[in-house]
């Protein structure tokens, strides 16, 4: 075969070939003819005539994000530094205006967040800042869709994604911060501890009350039990006085076998030699004895004063009561 030929036939496939192109998922391809626009090819196989068509571009129809570092001043003269993330793509009708009308759009797109973050932001306080940078955000999408929407862009979302103030102004903020969180623990233990101490106090006076309740039962029950014991010798012949000696002594010596009984007490019972009982037992005869002489003499005592009374008062001699020998005696 000749050589001429051979060259023919594989400039010819070439030719061929190359009016075949394919274009990916998601993206959009331009054509041109002579340097004019032609069309605009969208995924799939495609043809153009060789050497007349050709690819002026590709453009990009999956979302894109573009993050913005934008530094200024709020309304109380602090200067933040804020990243502002614009997720964009472009539409998929509009492929000939994002080819043609727009050459730079990232840069088009960070000249508007940084007009918007910087009519905004100086109108708020630091904290305000933090509190309503949602609000910043939809205010930065509502001007990037009003202007790119022209040139084939729609604007998915606009997100504040951080807030970074100067390093002493944080420092500051860290210092209120934790001198807030002191104040309130310290507020809380406070409560804590009043509430401590009013719970002991309570408890305190509820033992109290509940001892001294105690000790009230004990000695009405004692009194109530020595009243039976009197009742109880009374009616086998013993008046009161022995009754009270017997009790006593009976008392005495149950206390002195309690102390006994307990090898590691170190109660003392005073008096407590051998004649102890018998020595009480007769101070209480002799006392009993001594009570019972002096309310005699203070009745007759009383007897004798009445009539001398009564006859100064009236001018008469008050009449004698007869002598009754059963009231004497």
């Amino acid at each position: 075969m000749d050589i001429p030929l051979i060259i023919f036939l594989v400039f010819v496939l070439f030719i061929f070939l190359s009016s075949f192109f394919t274009v990916k998922q998601q993206s959009s391809i331009i054509i041109e003819r002579f340097g004019k626009f032609l069309s605009v090819r969208n995924s799939g196989l495609q043809l153009k005539i060789p050497l007349i068509d050709r690819i002026a571009g590709r453009v990009n129809l999956k979302i894109q994000q573009l993050d913005v570092i934008i530094e200024t001043k709020t309304k109380d003269n602090v200067f933040v530094k804020m990243k502002v993330s614009v997720q964009f793509k472009v539409i998929q009708e509009k492929v000939y205006d994002a080819f043609y009308k727009l050459e730079y759009p990232h840069d088009q797109i960070t000249a508007y967040v940084f007009d918007v973050v910087r009519a905004e932001v100086p109108k708020l306080k630091l904290d305000d800042v933090f509190e309503r940078k949602d609000d910043i955000a939809i205010a930065v999408k509502r001007e990037l869709n009003e202007a790119m929407t022209t040139y084939g862009y729609d604007i998915i979302n606009t997100l504040v994604t951080d807030i970074d103030p100067d390093i002493q102004v944080k420092n500051a903020m860290n210092r209120i911060n934790a001198a807030d969180r002191e104040k309130t623990a310290a507020e809380f233990e406070g409560e804590s501890t009043r509430i401590r101490i009013v719970a002991k106090a309570k408890a305190e006076a509820e033992s109290k009350r509940l001892q001294g309740q105690g000790i009230a039962d004990q000695r009405r029950e004692i009194a109530r039990g020595l009243v039976e014991s009197v009742e109880v010798l009374n009616r086998v012949g013993i008046n009161s006085q022995e009754a009270s000696a017997l009790i006593v002594v009976t008392q005495h010596y149950d206390t002195l076998q309690a102390i006994g009984a307990d090898a590691n007490s170190n109660l003392i019972l005073l008096p407590n030699s051998p004649q102890a009982g018998s020595d009480m037992l007769n101070n209480m005869v002799a006392s009993f004895t001594a009570s019972n002489q002096m309310g005699e003499l203070m009745k007759k005592n009383n007897k004798k004063v009445k009539p001398k009374t009564e006859e100064h008062q009236t001018g008469h001699q008050a009449p004698q009561p007869p002598e009754n020998p059963e009231i004497e005696i």
